[in-house]
């Protein structure tokens, strides 16, 4: 058997492995020149970590990432109204791991090129289109200039190529574009002095106006790290179309992110100065897709955010293309034709990430915050006369259940 992959991003990339691990060839082909490190701060859960960690990288991630200890969630007073732990410190047997983006795809990358050679990444290749028969399928793939460069024939098409999937647009060509809810999301990441234990992880503030704050790597001192922030602010109505393409991730202009950093009140970290001192970051509109009906269609299928693509609420978008990726794999090595697997790993994978989708919109376990932020806006002297702790608890770990990383039972949470 053999796969051809589209798209070079941790979905992707992942799934070459999963498939040589297995002994199925494949190939991946990758429309930008060069695969790069891009991106700011991620967080990859253990469910996730836990697969890649079979596929032999735990090593290299631990060197490259920070091992997120605690979750912070606060209401934008700074008041605590969740406090969870987190990988190793929950039961796991992997840690969950703040990590640069760039950095979890340059890892995965690098382990692509030692055990399937460089020969099986091929960059610069734009799907053009791509053709099924009994047999197999071909896929036309052409350079910047839109040339023909090549034709590959395999058994099985998988698109991992992301939100602006072309395989998802010849599969649902009158989708239309991606459905934008009027949020804009700040990004960026700059050396700084460590907070809490250096392992923590902050989230203040509802789904119309929050701030997150990790490190995701070692800084230029044993007491500073390499701190990732993210504002994420409703500054639209969700009934306009989502900004162009082109500017899906341009430099951010520091007027218009401070004043929403204002709203703000962080303990443990002056937010609004590491933000100041940062002196790149870039801005993202948040968009989503509405779950499809289907993946699958004969020897053609979608992975990772070409399938359901998700806001970054809950730490699972990576996590859920890797998923998708041990899933996929195992099933073609099980079923007697690629087309019943593919159908199986449909089945599988598309209701719960359906689901998943649906609660990120709600606000996902950061809902707990905007649920306590609209029974007290003000701000609280109790928390558990504003929700009581069974009523938080559902809310984190509903989510929790729902995307497949709930912790030890009893290890879970942390009273504060």
């Amino acid at each position: 058997m053999k796969a051809i992959i589209v798209g070079g991003g941790i979905g992707g990339l992942t799934t070459a492995l999963m498939l040589r691990t297995r002994g199925i060839a494949c190939e991946l082909f990758e429309q930008a020149d060069t695969i790069r490190e891009l991106g700011v701060g991620i967080n990859t859960l253990p469910h996730a970590i836990r697969e890649l960690a079979q596929l032999g990288l735990l090593q290299k991630l631990d060197a490259a990432a920070i091992r997120t200890d605690v979750l912070y969630y606060l209401n934008r007073h700074g008041q605590e109204v969740w406090r969870d732990v987190r990988g190793i410190d929950a039961g796991h047997d992997v840690p969950q791991f703040s990590i640069h983006r760039g950095r979890l795809q340059s890892v995965i990358h690098q382990a692509v090129e030692e055990r399937l050679g460089k020969e099986a990444i091929h960059t610069g290749h734009r799907l053009g289109a791509f053709t099924q028969d009994e047999g197999g399928v071909s896929a036309h793939f052409f350079d910047r200039t839109g040339s023909h460069i090549k034709t590959v024939r395999g058994d099985i098409l998988i698109g991992a190529d992301g939100i602006h999937s072309r395989v998802r647009e010849t599969l649902f060509p009158n989708e239309g574009p991606p459905c934008w809810n009027g949020l804009m999301l700040w990004r960026g990441a700059r050396d700084w002095p460590m907070f809490l234990t250096g392992r923590s992880m902050i989230v203040a503030g509802g789904l119309n106006a929050k701030v997150v704050v990790y490190p995701i790597a070692e800084g230029s001192s044993p007491s500073n790290r390499l701190t990732n922030w993210a504002v994420l602010v409703k500054v639209g109505d969700g009934n306009s179309s989502p900004p162009r393409r082109e500017d899906w991730s341009r430099p951010g202009r520091r007027e218009e992110l401070m004043p929403h950093v204002a709203r703000f009140s962080v303990p443990h970290i002056d937010v609004a100065s590491l933000i100041t001192a940062t002196p790149e970051f870039y801005e993202y509109p948040t968009c989503d897709r509405d779950p499809l009906p289907y993946w699958s269609s004969g020897r053609v299928t979608l992975l990772g955010d070409a399938a359901h693509p998700m806001y970054p609420v809950g730490s699972n978008g990576a996590s859920q293309a890797i998923l998708d990726a041990r899933c996929l794999a195992d099933l073609l090595v099980r079923s007697e034709h690629p087309r019943q697997a593919l159908v199986e790993y449909e089945k599988k994978r598309l209701p719960m990430t359906a689901e998943i989708v649906r609660s990120n919109r709600r606000g996902g376990p950061e809902g707990v915050i905007d649920a306590v932020e609209q029974l007290a806006p003000d701000g609280f002297t109790d928390i558990e006369k504003v929700l009581s702790y069974s009523q938080r608890e559902a809310i984190v770990r509903g989510y929790a259940t729902k995307a497949g990383f709930a912790a030890v039972p009893g290890l879970a949470a942390v009273r504060g």
